[in-house]
């Protein structure tokens, strides 16, 4: 799709990255790129998550030393508040080309189908929903086990204490199942969306890539979900 080439109000030529941000295209390789970041930094976090199963000392020693990444060319905790930056800039992107690329959808269809659409995928019909969710999951998230506005310990500093004290709460296993869910739907079909938006889809990947999908989002969700079943039975505490 040729990206837009039509002069701004002021008769200037627009600048090729306002014109590839203009672009359906554009808006659609942001996604795919901002998914990715996100994606990568997800298997991460999930990865020092399941930190918590070797106990107290290993898991409050790994979240002490991510905020030494970059010593000493940066000061102690800088790393993470780049990083936090980044994953700002990445999710309001996201949100803001998902948001315009739907409103696009909606006025190129102004009037209703004459006959019903084909049916689609459970989390294609829930994909803005679930971004929606996701979106309030992680303000919650940043309350709780950032600033520690909402966590019931609220102890600097200690944060598997932190996180077994919010797992013992059922409202809280709650919020996050529902918020993994969700994640876990939206990764199956953002994966592919990416994959397609990136040229990777063909005719030989495509059962690869669905695989693929389907294999890294039930991965992410069970390895999300594992930690707060592990407080609720008391295999962690």
């Amino acid at each position: 799709m040729a990206l837009a080439t039509t002069r701004t109000r002021t008769g200037r030529r627009p600048s090729a990255l306002r014109a590839l941000w203009d672009s359906t295209v554009g808006k659609k390789a942001v996604m795919a790129g901002t998914g990715v970041i996100m994606l990568l930094f997800l298997v991460a976090h999930m990865l020092g998550n399941l930190k918590i199963f070797f106990g107290a000392e290993e898991f409050n020693g790994y979240a002490a030393w991510l905020r030494t990444i970059g010593e000493p060319a940066l000061h102690n905790g800088w790393y993470l508040y780049i990083q936090r930056a980044g994953l700002v800039v990445a999710v309001v992107l996201h949100g803001v080309a998902a948001y315009q690329l739907s409103r696009r959808d909606i006025k190129a269809r102004p009037t209703k189908y004459e006959h019903k659409r084909p049916r689609t995928s459970y989390a294609t019909r829930t994909m803005r929903w679930g971004g929606v969710i996701l979106g309030l999951y992680i303000v919650w998230h940043i309350l709780d086990l950032t600033t520690l506005t909402v966590n019931p310990l609220g102890k600097e500093h200690h944060p598997y204490e932190n996180l077994v004290a919010d797992f013992q709460l059922w409202y809280v296993n709650v919020i996050y199942i529902v918020a993994m869910l969700a994640l876990g739907l939206h990764i199956r079909h953002g994966f592919w969306s990416a994959a397609q938006t990136l040229g990777a889809v063909n005719k030989r990947r495509d059962r690869a890539l669905k695989i693929t999908a389907n294999v890294l989002a039930a991965a992410l969700t069970a390895g999300f979900l594992v930690v707060p079943v592990a407080v609720m039975t008391g295999l962690v505490d």
